[in-house]
């Protein structure tokens, strides 16, 4: 609990021991005028006088005692005020000697009072701070404002504790002299400082709750970041799952395909080449043909070189359509739809527009294939009645898209899964990547299936 401490500058005039004894001679000088203006009657007259001068003075005597017992109650009032205050209070000199103390004074220094007259009050400071008490002294009679001021203090039983003294000097012509209150405020200044370290506990533990805020965050952050990378593994581990599948994809294909084709050349053109020289050969051993049988051989030799020419055309247009490098993406897109058209009984509309031919040959051919094998597909599965092939541009980018009315499938399932037998998506998709391009398949039932691609037009960059 805090000690109310009272400023030295409020205290009565009584405190200081002259003004005591003044106090004291001014109630002796009025006991003895009232004993003298007694004594000082003339006899005779006393005599004639006694009966009413013997009432005054009883009169007189009676107010004095009362003004007598008035001050000796207030001089009690005082004493007990001043000797029992919550605060020391002191007389010191110039030289900081004790010339009065209070009860409570002493009580702080562990002395009685009149072991400590005449004691310069500085002994009583810790040894470390007593030139710092000169100097305060030296303030304190220098002026005539109060100063104020803190220093550590050792009683007689040796406990050391924090004093705050508050000090007024009083300049009188015959000895100067100081007032000076003195409180102990070691357990308010351990009060302060305890609630300084809460304070400061408090500002640490909310910045521990701000770190262990921030920590969890960045643990939910690194748990999130590795469940992202265990994603992205699982992904990439999916990709190469993709991309193995794909290359046996891609070397069944060409297998395949050179099947195929060596089937195609000893089935068409080999058996026709065998039958024009069968005929070269007959028409060689024949010297005397008539004319209209000769004829109708000749007929039969050009209708079958006619053949072998054809599917030459067709295998050359399959493996690599040379309109494609010699007139341009859409020339080539409509000469392939015209004879898919033909083939499939399937209505493709086309549409184009004409800048597609500024782009490089790479992304012509990714589109000419991506529309080829998408088409295939529309042919084999879809069961399509009509199909849309349409390419545009807007800013930097190229369109493609190619739309059919068929049955749907599970887009999802196709692409992902790690072993498709197939590679037409697949195979669309990575020409597309190859490019910097993206792939989109979107199918619903009821709704056909849409194949969308997107690339950069590497001229507009």
């Amino acid at each position: 609990m805090k000690k109310k401490i009272m400023s030295t500058s409020a205290l009565p005039s009584l405190s200081s021991p002259r003004l005591r004894r003044q106090a004291e001679s001014k109630l002796k000088g009025l006991r003895l005028t009232g004993i003298s203006a007694g004594l000082n009657i003339d006899p005779p007259r006393r005599r004639h006088e006694r009966p009413a001068s013997q009432n005054g003075r009883e009169v007189q005597n009676a107010e004095l005692k009362e003004v007598v017992d008035h001050a000796e109650c207030a001089l009690e009032k005082y004493t007990a005020l001043y000797e029992f205050a919550p605060v020391g209070y002191f007389s010191l000199d110039e030289l900081g000697a004790i010339i009065e103390v209070n009860v409570s004074g002493a009580a702080l220094i562990g002395l009685p009072k009149r072991d400590l007259l005449h004691r310069r009050l500085q002994g009583f400071v810790v040894s470390a701070s007593r030139r710092l008490f000169h100097s305060f002294l030296g303030r304190v009679f220098a002026g005539s404002e109060q100063q104020v001021a803190e220093f550590p203090f050792l009683n007689e039983q040796g406990v050391v504790f924090l004093a705050n003294l508050q000090a007024v000097a009083v300049h009188e012509p015959s000895a100067p002299w100081c007032r000076l209150a003195l409180s102990d405020i070691t357990a308010l200044r351990s009060a302060e400082d305890t609630q300084r370290q809460l304070a400061a506990l408090t500002a640490i533990n909310q910045e521990l709750e701000q770190e262990i805020t921030r920590r969890h965050a960045v643990e939910a952050a690194l748990t999130e970041s590795q469940n992202h990378q265990k994603q992205l593994l699982r992904r990439a581990e999916q990709m190469q799952d993709q991309l193995r599948n794909l290359s046996h994809l891609i070397l069944t294909a060409q297998e395949e395909e050179r099947r195929r084709i060596s089937r195609e050349l000893h089935d068409e053109v080999l058996q026709t080449l065998v039958g024009i020289n069968m005929h070269l050969e007959n028409l060689s051993h024949c010297s005397k043909v008539e004319p209209t049988r000769l004829r109708r051989k000749i007929v039969t030799t050009q209708r079958l070189v006619t053949e072998s020419v054809n599917a030459v055309h067709r295998f050359a247009r399959e493996l690599r359509p040379m309109i494609l490098d010699d007139l341009g993406l859409i020339p080539a897109l409509d000469a392939y739809i015209a004879d898919f058209r033909k083939r499939t009984r399937i209505a493709v509309q086309f549409t184009a527009y004409p800048e597609v031919e500024r782009l490089s040959t790479v992304q012509r051919v990714v589109l000419y294939r991506v529309v080829q094998a998408a088409l295939c597909n529309v042919a084999r599965h879809a069961r399509a009645r009509r199909a849309k092939v349409r390419i545009h541009h807007e800013e930097e980018t190229i369109y493609l898209s190619i739309r059919d009315n068929g049955r749907s499938f599970d887009v999802e399932r196709i692409l992902n899964v790690k072993r498709y037998k197939r590679l037409g998506l697949l195979g669309m998709r990575e020409r597309v990547e190859m490019v910097g391009g993206r792939f989109f398949v979107d199918s619903a039932p009821g709704k056909g299936t849409t194949i969308r691609v997107e690339i950069p037009n590497v001229e507009a960059l």
